[in-house]
């Protein structure tokens, strides 16, 4: 077996089809619920991930993102971390770094669409974010367990400005699951038209 084959079978999922091409950053990722609060996330690697995000594909162009970095320590914060759901809040305050993700879907309070596609191209760009924090040895968690009235009263975003999820990202301090249940490719080919004629 190749190397790459061989980093892909430590963490095999059971799905009964394995295709030993999928690269291993993709492979290994998983979203765990421990992270090392002794580790840091510095300024550098924070504008990495971000850069990262940067450079993902969207529909025209519009790039319809935008982050809200907070680490502990920071003003900003505090302003976040009371918003969080009592369950995320036992995990994710561990973490070295959360981000606000925001989606900009207006142009303004008019209502006039700015992209039809802004929430798809965000997750793109968290997508990229996810995978650059991989490749740096760190791991995150998207979520969306937290109070979102709350949240956007406190942060008042900018009109045509939503707020959509959360990251947390930090070094991990779990033990990668042995099995990761996915649906099959099959399935991913078949179940939106199935049974149709």
């Amino acid at each position: 077996m190749n190397e790459v084959g061989v980093l892909l079978s430590a963490h095999m999922t059971d799905d009964p089809v394995w295709l030993d091409g999928v690269h291993p950053l993709l492979n290994g990722r998983f979203s765990p619920y421990t992270f090392d609060p002794s580790v840091k996330v510095d300024d550098r690697a924070l504008d990495l991930l971000l850069e990262a995000a940067r450079w993902a594909p969207s529909a025209g162009n519009s790039q319809p993102w935008g982050f809200l970095p907070v680490r502990p320590g920071e003003p900003e914060y505090a302003r976040v971390v009371p918003r969080l759901a009592a369950g995320s809040a036992r995990w994710a305050v561990d973490a070295s770094l959360l981000i606000v993700t925001f989606t900009r879907r207006y142009f303004d309070d008019s209502g006039t669409v700015y992209s039809e596609f802004a929430d798809y191209d965000l997750g793109q760009a968290v997508a990229h974010l996810t995978i650059q924090a991989q490749a740096m040895g760190l791991s995150s968690h998207q979520f969306r367990a937290f109070d979102l009235t709350a949240l956007t009263e406190e942060l008042d975003p900018n009109p045509g400005w939503a707020i959509v999820s959360m990251i947390a990202v930090g070094k991990c301090a779990e033990t990668p699951p042995a099995i990761r249940a996915r649906r099959s490719t099959a399935e991913l080919r078949s179940d939106p038209l199935s049974g149709r004629s």
